[in-house]
């Protein structure tokens, strides 16, 4: 190609006058500008402009915008995503601003440090202390190693035989330990970063699991989102970054500490100066370093946008798993197909961010860190060469050997320097990107530590939410509470077997005042039975009672949780044998300790009428997946049955036996009254009235009554009223009927007027 264009050029030359020269020149110019403006400078600009916004959300809508003609659902995703990621609170404000490496960073590093490092004698210390000294033995390896070479490359020139034999054996005995020691910084890197993740694990899971975190951190706390996701994933990869940066800072520190001494002092041998290498090395790495640092995408908001986007894909994969039945009944795979294709797609766009990011600034990166670099580094060797003033003349050689010794081995000792250079320039980008885990797991503590104080915040509902706009007329008309992520209630517990509600409000985790201000005494003995519409806060104030929502106002007297019980409609089935299911949550060792024994628990299944589920099931130490292998009343007596093993003071029960025949639904609850356990209960059948002594009825409207339930009197009325309802309903029927008839015996409207009104009378 280059020969057919200095072809036509010499044509064209000759025809016109005009010089090769001057054809050449101005060729090359034109093919230069077209190449900059097609090429490099729009790349300039894109890069600039991501630098300066680096929001996937103005990315992602500024392309959807660009092409509003031509969009198609899979362009949508990441719009789409990102939408569906602020509904559901994934982005909160503490997250939405840019990871970097700033106090805030520093701060949550050195926390977490403290808990992953806990002391200077503890087991951590004792890895990081032999991953230091290993890294030390490999700079100082790499130095000897360096200076070997060079010595082999004198004997070489020398013709030297004997002494080359003998440095080649040296070499070879060095690498033996040299291939040892790179393995075992390997080793203690990884070892280092299974240590930490599992120091960060168990503190995360001891706030996990302390004061009901789990449960709260989901639904009293709107913050934090995918907790499964960031005690995981997060933490693998915080601890692995961590682990990998302090290899990777370290060595190249020292690295360079040694190189410099090194090539200073077999400069000063040579008889040159020993500064104006370093001192050229120094400026051309700072310089690289403004430069990188100019052009740098912000890594740390794209790892933590990643992060989140990621999060996103893995919720919607759960939703799908946990309502799969669902979803089945009315067919609607399409639908959630379509919310998983977007879901990834938009992961799949901010990695292809991501990458694009990275492909142009490791290309200027390489340029600068390899070829610009690799020629100071031949200035650096040469200038003790030719400005060396040692006299060597009277060597065999004329001191060519010494200078090839001293060339190559100088050479090696820069390209190691270079390396750890270039380690520590790079690092900076993984620094950043730390920064974002960081950022995250940092976060997801600090949100376990607020929650386990009982302070909590619902971003979704700030601002002007209905949800919000509720409660602050509610509160406002109702109560003194100034602020809603206040918790100003008082909540004592005592084993006197009383529950007292003093002015208790029922307030949702949305903030949503159901009855402001609730006043009642239970008693030991004293059977309560809850009823009103769906709504009105009969769930809502077992949940109050068994300690997972909060007293936001008003005073609450109870009994420890040990001595109060709550079941559910639908009881959790636990993971292990069928004795762990009748005995949850307490463990094996604790029913011994109880002097509990199986033939107790076979009492209680025939309490149950559970009997034959021992022999089905192959024995009290079969183990099977509960949830599918019990079916929906089994599973409803199985919680009855864990009620009669734990035998509290009070059993909170809510619609635990709609699934149940009322026949053993009867049975069951006379023997809880047998065994002395006060009931609460929310239910809707008739049946059960007569096992409670009264009622609890809320309008819905955020008004209640308490009163005696005289159950016969209330069961006759009930039954009066059903009567009644039944004869009203079948009314219109009849008219309808008798307005046909007067239309066929062709009578006057008068006789169906007077019809209507008698049947109205």
């Amino acid at each position: 190609m280059p020969g057919v264009i200095s072809k036509h050029l010499t044509q064209f030359s000759t025809a016109t006058g005009i010089p090769e020269t001057t054809l050449s020149r101005v060729t090359c110019a034109v093919f230069v500008g077209l190449y900059y403006g097609k090429v490099i400078h729009p790349r300039l600009v894109s890069l600039l402009a991501r630098n300066s916004t680096l929001n996937p959300k103005k990315v992602a809508r500024k392309d959807l915008n660009d092409n509003k003609q031509n969009v198609s659902p899979e362009q949508e995703s990441t719009e789409e995503a990102i939408k569906n990621l602020e509904k559901l609170g994934l982005q909160k404000e503490n997250q939405k601003k840019n990871p970097t490496v700033n106090k805030a960073f520093l701060f949550q590093l050195q926390k977490l440090l403290q808990i992953m490092v806990p002391s200077v004698w503890c087991r951590e210390s004792g890895i990081l202390t032999s991953h230091t000294l290993t890294l030390i033995a490999r700079t100082f390896l790499s130095i000897y190693v360096a200076m070997l070479e060079g010595r082999m490359v004198k004997y070489i020139v020398r013709r030297d035989v004997r002494n080359f034999s003998f440095m080649l054996l040296r070499w070879l005995l060095v690498a033996l330990p040299a291939t040892f020691i790179n393995s075992m910084i390997r080793f203690l890197e990884s070892h280092l970063a299974m240590r930490f993740r599992t120091r960060l694990v168990r503190y995360a899971y001891k706030l996990y699991f302390e004061h009901q975190t789990y449960y709260r951190v989901s639904n009293l706390d709107g913050r934090l989102e995918n907790a499964d996701h960031c005690l995981t994933d997060d933490i693998t990869a915080f601890t692995s970054s961590v682990a990998h940066l302090y290899s990777h800072l370290t060595k190249p520190i020292l690295d360079l500490v040694l190189i410099t001494i090194s090539l200073y002092n077999i400069g000063k041998g040579m008889g040159g100066s020993g500064v104006p290498g370093p001192l050229l090395a120094a400026t051309v790495i700072f310089l690289t370093g403004q430069i990188l640092k100019a052009v740098s995408p912000k890594f740390g908001k794209l790892v933590a946008d990643e992060a989140n986007l990621k999060g996103y894909l893995r919720y919607i994969h759960s939703r799908i798993i946990a309502n799969a039945e669902e979803i089945a009944f009315y067919n609607g795979h399409k639908v959630e197909l379509n919310h998983l294709n977007r879901a990834y797609k938009a992961v799949c766009d901010q990695m292809i961010s991501i990458f694009s990011q990275r492909l142009w600034y490791i290309m200027l990166e390489q340029f600068l860190m390899k070829y610009v670099w690799s020629g100071t580094g031949m200035v650096m060797v040469s200038i003790p060469i030719i400005l060396g003033n040692k006299d060597q003349e009277h060597s065999k050689d004329g001191g060519v050997s010494s200078r090839t010794q001293y060339f190559t081995t100088a050479k090696n000792m820069l390209a190691s320097g270079a390396d750890a250079v270039e380690r520590l320039m790079t690092s900076y980008k993984e620094i950043v990107e730390l920064a974002g885990y960081t950022s995250r797991v940092g976060n997801m503590l600090d949100v376990f530590e607020e929650v386990g104080r009982g302070h909590y915040e619902k971003p979704s509902i700030k601002g002007n939410s209905k949800s919000g706009q509720r409660h602050n007329k509610s509160f406002k008309s109702n109560s003194n509470i100034e602020n809603k992520l206040f918790i100003l209630g008082e909540l004592t517990e005592y084993s006197d077997g009383v529950i007292s509600l003093d002015d208790v409000p029922i307030v949702t985790p949305n903030f949503d005042v159901v009855v402001p201000s609730l006043s009642l005494k239970v008693v030991k003995g004293m059977h309560l039975l809850i009823t009103g519409p769906n709504g009105c806060g009969k769930s809502s104030l077992l949940r109050i009672l068994s300690g997972l929502w909060p007293v936001y106002r008003g005073k609450l007297h109870k009994p420890p949780t040990e001595d109060m019980f709550y079941i559910p409609q639908r009881p959790y089935m636990s993971i292990g044998s069928l004795r762990d299911q009748i005995i949850y949550p307490d463990t094996l060792e604790e029913m011994k300790n109880k002097r509990i024994t199986d033939e107790h628990l076979d009492e209680i299944l025939q309490q149950v009428h559970l009997a034959h589920i021992v022999r089905r099931e192959g024995g009290w130490d079969a183990a099977a997946d509960w949830k599918d292998v019990l079916s929906g009343g089994e599973k409803q007596r199985m919680g009855m049955a864990r009620l009669f093993y734990h035998k509290p003071q009070f059993a909170l029960l809510d619609e635990c036996t709609s699934a149940v025949s009322i026949d053993v639904e009867s049975q069951i609850y006379q023997a809880a009254k047998d065994a002395d356990i006060t009931l609460l209960t929310i239910t809707h059948r008739p049946s059960l009235w007569k096992f409670h002594t009264h009622l609890l009825q809320f309008d819905g409207e955020g008004k209640w009554t308490l009163e005696p339930l005289n159950t016969e009197t209330r069961l006759t009325l009930k039954e009066e009223k059903q009567r009644l309802e039944a004869q009203l309903s079948g009314i219109p029927r009849i008219q309808d009927r008798l307005k046909e008839l007067c239309v066929l015996l062709g009578e006057d409207s008068s006789t169906q007027e007077e019809v209507e009104s008698n049947s109205s009378d």
